[in-house]
């Protein structure tokens, strides 16, 4: 059995990943990723260094396993949002309401990037290209729907559902959205949707 099979099936295992994990989340938010170390986790935890890496390698897999959790959230909420029975428009405008509405809550701090998700994005994991591509497999379906609906003109379904979340990344790019939350000379968020959902029509 693979070592992540291992901490998926053993329950009391998988408490104390969930359990760093936690911890980790929040110190990284409090004090920064940089000022974070597995010392400082294990000490909050009440447990040694050498225990956390029992279950994780490093810092770095700390890091990637917190973010792992982050998309995998967007994307649970993205799947149910796709599935609801409603039309097409309207669950494209749930999805990027509701991912920018995360973006802003869980992301950032203080109209701010949190430094573990710049650092994530910087080192370019091909975790997070994995979930863009999910995410648009997701609304190349929806957009398919509507197309077969009438709701939208005859097009390539996964073409539109890039070009669709290209005009909306603004909204849901944590950097992106941390610069523009101040700024006055930007699209509001319903205006870009309303922009992004009449190109598909």
């Amino acid at each position: 059995m693979s070592e992540a099979a291992h901490i998926v099936a053993d329950p009391a295992r998988q408490e104390n990943v969930t359990r760093i994990l936690d911890c980790a989340e929040r110190l990284f938010r409090h004090y920064g990723y940089g000022k974070t170390n597995v010392a400082d986790i294990a000490r909050e935890l009440g447990m040694s260094p050498a225990n956390i890496y029992r279950f994780f390698a490093s810092k770095v897999e700390i890091h990637q396993a917190v973010c792992g959790r982050m998309l995998g959230a967007s994307y649970k909420m993205a799947y149910e949002i796709s599935r609801l029975p409603l039309s097409a428009e309207e669950r494209l405008r749930r999805y990027v309401h509701a991912q920018y509405k995360m973006t802003t809550e869980v992301m950032l701090d203080d109209q701010k990037v949190h430094e573990m998700v710049i650092v994530a994005l910087e080192r370019d994991w091909a975790v997070i290209d994995k979930h863009v591509d999910s995410i648009h497999d997701l609304f190349a379906e929806v957009i398919r729907q509507g197309i077969e609906a009438g709701e939208f003109r005859d097009q390539d379904p996964v073409i539109a559902s890039r070009c669709f979340g290209a005009a909306t990344v603004i909204l849901c790019h944590p950097q992106m959205v941390a610069q523009c939350l101040a700024k006055t000379n930007r699209a509001m968020p319903d205006d870009l949707i309303d922009y992004a959902i009449k190109a598909l029509k």
